[in-house]
């Protein structure tokens, strides 16, 4: 979308491009929306109108359409199930106005015209699946979801400038992702970020959030098959609202989280024939017993499950020939490896679910809740607690807990710090190290019980893992859904009491006892038991730097390691290659013939 705020025309014919439709909403020759003909199942993308007095335009998908369309009721002209959801969304803002994100829920970008009011709004929804950027030239606003639509758009002030941005930069190189949710690597660009409107009344530009997560105290059901039955009821629906009508995608593990996800998706389609599953394994570079447990999985539910191999998918020796994203990225390396990979699973089923959120949502935080209950005085729930807590510990939980205290268990991760080869001056400007220090706090959450769990879904993070999957659905016809994201799903298992249900995720077990064999509910999570990505590095090696000059501002070549280090400082190496790779590709400069080897 494009939006002179001084009320200039905007040449429409001037920003014409294959495959892009132009439309400008009547009497507002200020603004034109630009939007794609593509279409995906359970999915509106376009542009719309109602009654020629509201405009919207975007990328929408919504949950619980029903319940919406009863608190609508009253309001519509057309019946419910007549309605795109982009129709829904117009018919929500013309019963409450701005408040009308308020009744909405799914994965939603978009921008909508009142044409009574003279104003534009723009919104994300509540965790960020769907982006959106925005930005400033000269008095014309741009919005959109593509960053590289946005900085390469013509306006009629000239291009958005696109100056780097250091911050975003030094974050990219010591962390992996950008701190700042709102950032992008180009100074004037902006993220909407996740759970905002951007709102455009007489010529001033404001954001502003409209949802917090919140969560009050926990919930006490009568049983715990009331849990897990309440568990399996909200499934269902953010299963059944995210469903295309032909056969569906999972990407499975031998884990908890995706093989429950598997056994609610083939529940709720009531047909095992249209749900598929991958499960991606090591063969050669390191143990790896996921796809055993996903074919245990697999069998008993019925469905078809891919197995696949990845050794020789994730590093591509060439990965330098391969054009990257709007923003550098690590997964840069492995870009050829991911478009098969990506192609392979659209000819299969359009629309693929993925298992993120249980992790988060259910972590333990058993010390947080009994010390809350012993503040409230609540001496009852917090002796039965610590009896269930007991029970669901078990002799290898307390064998856990004394290799722990020995020492004898999993090292503690160390702490955030800068790497030497960081430009000094960058890091000082910035106080990068001081900032990388406060990576993983989320806000500092209060939340009295569930402190981690609730501050976990704030951390930027989240942001950087729902651009990949944008980054995904370029490579392939495909679009990825998260059903345990479902603000339904996600603020019950926040609610349920940690203990005993958060421990090593007890509440799903439970659900999916019977459904999912013994052997898979009985597995423990566990970490990688290698690091092959670094062994892959360390054979092949990483390409010499194209252009060390670009680099100058950020990273000191001289301090790069000589040889592949392991952990974090192997991470922040590929860091640094995937952005000289960008830089190089941004300013059109060939890259250097040659190879870094690890040793």
């Amino acid at each position: 979308m494009i939006y002179d705020t001084s009320g200039r025309p905007v040449d429409r014919q001037a920003l014409s491009r294959a495959g892009l439709t132009v439309e400008s909403p009547t009497g507002a020759p200020q603004l034109v929306f630009i939007h794609s003909s593509e279409t995906f199942d359970g999915e509106w993308r376009g542009c719309a109108s109602l009654q020629g007095k509201y405009w919207i335009a975007g990328r929408i998908r919504l949950d619980a359409r029903r319940d919406l369309a009863a608190r609508l009721a009253d309001r519509r002209v057309e019946p419910a199930s007549s309605l795109t959801d982009g129709a829904l969304c117009l018919q929500a803002y013309a019963a409450w106005g701005d408040r009308c994100v308020e009744h909405l829920a799914g994965d939603f970008a978009f921008v909508l015209w009142d044409g009574e009011r003279r104003r534009l709004l723009a919104a994300r929804d509540h965790l960020g699946v769907r982006t959106l950027f925005h930005a400033q030239k000269g008095g014309v606003l741009v919005v959109g979801d593509s960053l590289d639509w946005i900085v390469t758009t013509p306006l009629t002030t000239g291009f958005i400038d696109c100056d780097h941005d250091e911050q975003w930069i030094a974050d990219f190189l010591t962390a992996g992702f950008s701190l700042d949710v709102e950032r992008t690597v180009y100074r004037q660009v902006r993220r909407l970020a996740p759970a905002h409107l951007l709102d455009v009344a007489d010529g001033a530009v404001t954001t502003r959030r409209y949802w917090h997560l919140e969560i009050g105290e926990p919930l006490h059901l009568g049983s715990g098959r009331a849990y897990t039955e309440r568990f399996l009821e909200l499934m269902s629906h953010a299963v059944a609202d995210r469903l295309p009508g032909g056969r569906v995608g999972i990407s499975m593990s031998g884990g908890i989280d995706s093989t429950t996800l598997a056994a609610c998706t083939t529940a709720a389609t009531g047909d095992p024939s249209r749900v598929v599953a991958e499960c991606t394994h090591f063969e050669r570079l390191m143990p790896d017993d996921e796809a055993s447990f996903a074919t245990l999985a697999a069998k008993r539910l019925g469905i078809e499950l891919h197995i696949k191999a990845i050794d020789d998918f994730i590093y591509d020796p060439d990965w330098r020939s391969q054009r990257g994203g709007a923003e550098p990225s690590p997964n840069i390396v492995a870009r050829h490896p991911d478009r098969l990979m990506a192609l392979e699973q659209a000819r299969r089923a359009p629309i693929w679910f993925f298992g993120e959120g249980p992790d988060n949502a259910l972590a333990f935080e058993r010390g947080a809740y009994f010390s809350w209950l012993a503040r409230r005085g609540e001496w009852l729930r917090l002796g039965q607690a610590a009896l269930l807590y007991l029970k669901a510990k078990g002799v290898g939980g307390w064998g856990q807990t004394v290799r722990r205290y020995t020492g004898q268990g999993e090292s503690s991760p160390v702490g955030p710090d800068l790497p030497g080869w960081l430009d000094r001056g960058l890091a000082e400007r910035l106080d990068q190290g001081a900032r990388l220090g406060r990576l993983g706090n989320s806000g500092g959450s209060s939340h009295p019980w569930h402190p981690q769990a609730v501050a976990s879904f704030a951390d930027p993070i989240w942001p950087a893992l729902f651009d990949s999957f944008d980054s995904d659905e370029t490579l392939a016809p495909m679009v990825w859904r998260h059903p345990y994201l479902d603000l339904r799903v996600i603020g019950f298992l926040l609610s349920v009491p940690p203990v005993p249900w958060a421990r090593e995720k007890l509440l799903m077990r439970e659900a999916m006892r019977g459904r999912l064999p013994d052997a898979v509910l009985a597995r423990r999570k566990t970490p990688l038991a290698g690091a092959p990505l670094a062994d892959l590095v360390a054979t092949h090696g990483l390409p010499t730097l194209s252009n060390p000059s670009q680099l100058a501002c950020y990273v000191d070549t001289r301090a790069l390691p000589r040889e592949v280090p392991s952990g974090p400082a192997f991470e922040r190496l590929i860091n640094v290659f995937a952005l000289d790779h960008w830089l190089t590709q941004q300013s059109g400069t060939a890259p250097i013939a040659g190879a870094w080897r690890g040793r």
